[in-house]
């Protein structure tokens, strides 16, 4: 698939413009069946879920064009190094074998491309509603005092409205994110700490906001697409 790129269009609505129908298909299922895979029946789940996702991935990677290789690439590398730190590190959550899954960087990636296509669909109101909704929650949260951590997150997701034109992926990945983030710790894949470390706030599992990572991901990602166009002597595209 040849990416065009639509002068003064934002990055990312250029991205996976021309995405084939069966491409958030496939992510959703290898999403919701790999996790579920993973969750049943232990190591051989795992191994099975990393096998089905790194398919996809490969498939996602020969059917994009250049702009989209550079989207997934740089996304694994930052999201793999962020997990690295998010878990391991700060311990923020755990994995059910305490180890960070090898479909998780990718899976990233995945999710990411996912909201890069459903993110042209959703409108300025969708957008705001969101946003609107999730303040509203913040709200809620501080006062009960039952996921103080996810209102800081939620800050981030603030950050992110604020400070980038791609406010509709922001959203999408917002939504995107916290679904998955219910579902996989419906199923146990992996859990969140009561208190922060480092932080003595409470938490959620999952943070309410969690999903601000992943539009902080998105954030560095565009911002790392906009390195490499330069780099290459590329037209700058405006909007993000």
């Amino acid at each position: 698939m040849r990416t065009e790129l639509i002068p003064n269009a934002p990055m990312h609505l250029t991205i996976w413009r021309n995405a084939p129908r069966t491409v958030p298909l496939n992510i959703i299922a290898v999403i919701t069946g790999g996790l579920a895979l993973d969750s049943a029946f232990g190591w051989p789940g795992q191994i099975a879920a990393i096998i089905w996702t790194f398919a996809v991935f490969v498939w996602l990677y020969r059917l994009g064009g250049v702009e989209e290789k550079r989207v997934m690439i740089s996304c694994t590398l930052i999201a793999g190094a962020g997990e690295l730190f998010l878990s391991l590190v700060w311990g923020l959550y755990d994995y059910q074998f305490l180890n960070v899954p090898l479909f998780v960087p990718p899976g990233h990636a995945l999710l990411m491309t996912l909201g890069l296509v459903c993110a042209r669909r959703l409108s300025n109101l969708g957008m705001w509603a969101i946003s609107l909704a999730a303040t509203a929650w913040a709200v809620y949260a501080w006062i009960a005092g039952f996921d103080r951590f996810g209102v800081v997150l939620f800050g981030i997701y603030a950050f992110c409205m604020f400070t980038s034109g791609a406010r509709t992926l922001y959203a999408t990945m917002f939504v995107a994110a916290l679904t998955m983030e219910l579902y996989g710790t419906a199923l146990g894949n992996w859990a969140w700490r009561p208190i922060a470390p480092w932080t003595d706030l409470t938490s959620a599992n999952p943070p309410f906001s969690a999903g601000a990572f992943y539009c902080m991901l998105d954030l560095l990602v565009l911002a790392a697409m906009r390195g490499w166009a330069k780099r290459a002597g590329q037209v700058q595209v405006g909007g993000e």
